[in-house]
């Protein structure tokens, strides 16, 4: 499988919250992997996470984020900006 990554992700176990609508609505999270560019978030489903959303890290730093790849339970995200 070719590698299309911009930048090497490094393994992490890291708590994260998807904020949605504004601040209303939030989704825990995984972070697996992490770089400067994206990251791998693991959740109990994806099927509410939409494809733009802000990600809130266990450090509280925030990061716009967009869905590159989804999974049933696995979303791959690129960070904007």
């Amino acid at each position: 499988m070719e590698e299309r990554r911009t930048t090497t992700r490094s393994r992490a176990l890291k708590a994260g919250r998807v904020v949605t609508n504004n601040g209303h609505s939030t989704h825990d999270c995984m972070v697996r992997n992490l770089s400067a560019s994206g990251a791998k978030l693991v959740f109990e489903t994806t099927i509410d996470i939409p494809d733009q959303f802000q990600l809130r890290l266990e450090d509280g730093v925030m990061r716009s984020c967009t869905v590159r790849w989804r999974k049933a339970r696995d979303i791959g995200v690129s960070f904007d900006g």
